[in-house]
């Protein structure tokens, strides 16, 4: 762990579990598609938390007009599936994609934390992903009810005006776009995705004939 401020550790106090919560890790997102990257985050981050599992919930309809151009809900909650399926510390969480309609994550963790009582909740992100939560709906609210913990490697702001927890990971430089992008471009994916993942793509031929 690199930090923590001070608000942040008292946050963490706050959210300290019981004996019988169960710590659990949820690492949202549109996925399009998942890659590499975003295993390493969730795997190292989630480790180092000593959670007992994370679920990966791919969002129905993202709010960031950066994922506009998102495929279905159904192919990407596919793909997540194939990315994740050899890992058995992950596991799928679909209550986005069961309500559909705009995703805003602080009405899935209310109903998540709702529902589920028993578990103490920790909502993984990477670095860049923190410098975007004053933009989201009720964050006030959200970091309430669920700690923030953050992938960060070196070179990366470790401040925020919200409780962050900080984790080292390794720099691994690839996303999303770029791997749509050699899609696109009938490249290989080769490495920056897994290969079952992979194949599903190529099987059902996505991305090809969309443009960012």
């Amino acid at each position: 762990m690199i930090g923590t401020s001070t608000t942040a550790l008292k946050h963490q106090l706050e959210l300290e579990p019981s004996e019988t919560k169960h710590r659990i890790g949820i690492f949202g997102g549109t996925f399009n598609p998942p890659h590499v990257g975003q295993l390493v985050l969730a795997e190292c981050v989630g480790k180092q938390l000593g959670l007992e599992k994370v679920y990966w919930m791919p969002n129905a309809q993202p709010v960031d007009a950066t994922h506009a151009s998102a495929i279905e809900p159904s192919y990407r909650m596919q793909l997540v599936h194939m990315a994740i399926l050899d890992n058995p510390f992950f596991e799928l969480e679909l209550l986005e994609i069961r309500n559909g309609g705009e995703s805003h994550t602080y009405q899935s963790m209310k109903e998540l934390v709702d529902t589920h009582p028993e578990n103490e909740y920790y909502f993984i992100m990477g670095a860049n992903t923190v410098r975007k939560l004053p933009t989201w709906d009720h964050i006030d609210e959200l970091s309430q009810i669920v700690m923030f913990a953050a992938g960060v490697h070196s070179g990366q702001e470790t401040t925020s005006d919200y409780p962050v927890l900080w984790f080292d990971v390794p720099n691994i430089s690839v996303s999303a776009s770029e791997v749509r992008t050699r899609i696109r471009m009938n490249q290989s994916i080769n490495y920056l995705v897994p290969e079952r993942e992979a194949l599903f793509i190529r099987e059902y031929d996505l991305y090809r004939g969309l443009y960012d």
